[in-house]
């Protein structure tokens, strides 16, 4: 016998956009029911950030034994235990767990149920869908025949390949390949376009010559003809006939939203194959229902789900004015060196603004820190409109996730270059290049020969007691 619930919020799906709308809708007293039919936390917990971050911080420690020579410490190749490696990765997410588990919500007040189609009738005036994405699976000719990794599985292999065929450069492709070569694996990335295509190519050539430095055998543009079986693994064609053999292969080719299963035509909810169409207030095309989060096809990173859920809550239950703001979107990719950027690319900002665009560049090399610990392979790069105001940053280097902070915050407050020129950082840190690519703003104004000449008119001035 079906159960029909009323709830002021239901929410479906409990990855991270779905969490903080039931988090948050629960805390303020409303009554919230939580469908989910899979694991709790979604695919940033199990399948995503969280484990992929775990495998890139295990590579990151054998990459360091065998980088020791430059410091006077002996290199040495290091013996590594995949199987333990994967133990650090599967004890990361339990550790994390617990805050996305359902006895968590339940203790929040969330009603919270584990099924898809189940006995349940709901009925409630804001609906959230909060589904997700999955892998994206290109139409290979013989890639459903053949044994592949997704992010989906990848976590769950212990056995280091042998050699590992990646199927996309993007972001996900290309961390794992670097991850997976430092382990001690032969890895080759196969990428039809170009690597890292959303980013600055400045930049992402940084990241794609280091990973070719470290081994990794980085191909693009190339197309797969075809994949098949092949003794002890997967063999994969390219076009030109070449035929690359590989003990294991890991198809990273893209994110396509969960939704086939909404039954969204019942429920007017207009869509295409990119996603949910919602306005930007995150609104469907049915007044009682938003969709958030990589279900929308907007951006697919965690950090914009929590974004969007946080608008959902302004705008939907304090009744604020709250909007999707595109201007103001990171991202970052966790390679060595990592590569983050934030609003306009040069690119998009000559083709918005024009002959106003400025762009400011501070090689890593002209920063002490980076001296100090050899990592001077790296760009801050700003793009700067008319009077100063900051369109977009990007930067390659060593935590640029952590260094394109400050730019993130300068653009969610307007703020123009001075401010970011203007502050005082610690010696020595990598956060100074930040600072000195946006005081290069004011290079040719402040050292110029007019600004030279009042200078010495100055000088000669007499000195007044005070």
């Amino acid at each position: 016998m079906s159960e029909t619930l009323t709830p002021d919020v239901c929410v479906v799906g409990a990855g991270s956009a779905g969490l903080v709308v039931a988090a948050g809708a629960a805390q303020l007293g409303l009554d919230v029911v939580l469908i989910e039919r899979a694991l709790m936390g979604g695919d940033c917990l199990n399948h995503g950030c969280v484990p992929s971050k775990a495998l890139i911080a295990a590579a990151r420690m054998a990459q360091a034994q065998r980088l020791g020579g430059a410091f006077g410490v002996t290199p040495v190749e290091p013996q590594v235990d995949f199987a333990k490696v994967m133990d650090h990765v599967a004890a990361t997410i339990a550790a994390i767990a617990p805050n996305d588990s359902v006895e968590r919500f339940e203790g929040l007040g969330v009603r919270v149920l584990k099924e898809e189609a189940g006995p349940h009738r709901i009925r409630s005036r804001r609906i959230v869908l909060a589904t997700g994405s999955r892998p994206a699976v290109p139409p290979i000719p013989g890639l459903a025949d053949v044994p592949y990794l997704t992010n989906e599985t990848l976590f769950a292999n212990r056995t280091l390949p042998d050699h590992l065929i990646v199927i996309g450069g993007g972001p996900i492709g290309l961390e794992m390949a670097q991850a997976h070569r430092r382990l001690g694996a032969r890895v080759t990335v196969l990428e039809a376009a170009d690597f890292l295509p959303k980013d600055d190519p400045e930049l992402a050539g940084i990241v794609v010559a280091r990973l070719r430095a470290e081994g990794a055998d980085l191909r693009a543009p190339v197309k797969v003809a075809e994949v098949g079986r092949a003794p002890g693994g997967v063999a994969v064609t390219l076009d030109t006939g070449e035929r690359l053999h590989g003990t294991h292969l890991l198809v990273a080719a893209g994110r396509t939203p969960t939704i086939d299963r909404l039954d969204l035509e019942k429920g007017s909810v207009a869509f295409t194959k990119r996603g949910i169409t919602v306005d930007d207030r995150l609104r469907t095309s049915n007044l009682h229902v938003w969709a958030i989060g990589d279900c929308n096809g907007l951006y697919a990173f965690t950090h914009m789900a929590g974004y969007e859920a946080s608008l959902f809550i302004r705008r939907a239950l304090f009744r604020a004015p709250a909007r999707l703001d595109s201007s103001i979107v990171p991202w970052a990719t966790y390679t060595d060196p990592e590569l983050a950027h934030v609003g306009l690319g040069e690119r998009a900002a000559r083709e918005k603004h024009g002959d106003a665009v400025r762009v400011l560049r501070w090689r890593l090399g002209e920063n002490d820190r980076a001296q100090t610990e050899r990592a001077t392979d790296g760009l801050v790069k700003v793009v700067v409109g008319r009077r100063g105001r900051i369109l977009g940053a990007s930067i390659a280097a060593p935590h640029a996730g952590e260094l394109i902070q400050p730019w993130c915050l300068a653009l969610s407050k307007r703020l123009r270059i001075s401010a970011l020129a203007g502050f005082v950082p610690p010696y020595p840190t990598l956060g100074e290049a930040s600072k000195r690519a946006a005081g290069s703003y004011y290079t040719e104004t402040l050292f110029g020969p007019r600004t030279r000449k009042f200078v010495r008119f100055l000088a000669w001035l007499p000195l007044v007691k005070r």
